[in-house]
């Protein structure tokens, strides 16, 4: 079946692109939520959702902004089903998104945040040749880490299907990453067992087998298209392996701290909306 607003011309398609940008681009510059794009984009031409992305992180990059590494979204059933998508994307990490170091995340950078936590892994090797399988992604790995994904998107009331999140950088906003850093000798990414509290009070649970059954599982998923789309993961880069529980609400002043097993605890609190 056509999808509704489907473009069919090559210009159609460069039509839609171009909108999407400006949309997606005025909506995280003006922080106001705009609508979905699947109106221009139709709601399952992947191809095109990922044009739009790679134009918007292009016109960043322009801008000054340096790639450190890609997050896996929708890894989760759970977060499948919170969001009314049902595969998973990837969309890209910039420097400016990592607040680990801030003494709170800063609120007014964002529009609508959930928090997911999930496993980060640290390479130590390109993932770049032909053949890629689960051994030669785990000896790629150079340490893994706890880790907090703040998700947000630009469409309004997260009135998302696939193409919206993937043109909108797979719904990226901002991550923390914990300080405890663990060998995969050290522990088993599937066997990890998750616990987030939001200002005290258990809001997610879940475990590895959430992540596409193994976050490194996840992870080679990426490794493989992001060597097709022709822009391979790095020595050096991090990679958001995705959601081990539901994502968790996340308004200004909330405290949230996650507890992974074997690899420690990794928290944030989120700034008054007016010191964003």
């Amino acid at each position: 079946m056509t999808d509704v607003g489907e473009p069919r011309t090559v210009a159609d398609r460069e039509a839609a692109v171009a909108e999407a940008v400006v949309r997606l681009t005025r909506a995280a510059r003006e922080r106001r939520p705009c609508p979905p794009v699947r109106d221009v984009l139709g709601a399952s031409d992947i191809s095109l959702a990922y044009a739009v992305q790679q134009r918007v992180v292009a016109d960043r990059i322009a801008a000054g902004a340096r790639v450190v590494g890609r997050k896996i979204g929708l890894t989760s059933e759970a977060v499948q089903r919170q969001v009314g998508v049902e595969r998973p994307d990837f969309g890209v990490l910039l420097a400016d998104m990592d607040v680990s170091a801030l003494p709170a995340v800063p609120s007014g950078r964002l529009l609508q945040p959930r928090v997911e936590a999930e496993i980060a892994f640290v390479l130590a090797a390109d993932l770049d040749d032909d053949g890629l399988d689960i051994e030669r992604v785990r000896s790629a790995v150079a340490y893994a880490v706890a880790a907090l994904e703040i998700v947000d998107s630009r469409v309004a009331g997260w009135d998302i299907a696939i193409t919206d999140t993937v043109a909108d950088n797979a719904s990226s906003g901002l991550f923390v990453l914990g300080g405890r850093q663990v060998g995969l000798t050290a522990f088993e990414p599937r066997d990890v067992t998750m616990r987030l509290y939001a200002d005290g009070q258990l809001a997610s649970a879940g475990d590895g087998t959430a992540c596409l059954g193994d976050p490194l599982a996840a992870l080679l998923w990426l490794a493989r298209t992001a060597r097709e789309f022709g822009d391979p993961l790095r020595a050096g880069q991090t990679v958001l392996s995705g959601a081990l529980g539901p994502l968790v609400p996340t308004p200004p002043g909330t405290t949230v701290r996650a507890e992974l097993t074997g690899l420690g605890t990794v928290s944030a609190t989120f700034s008054p909306k007016d010191r964003g």
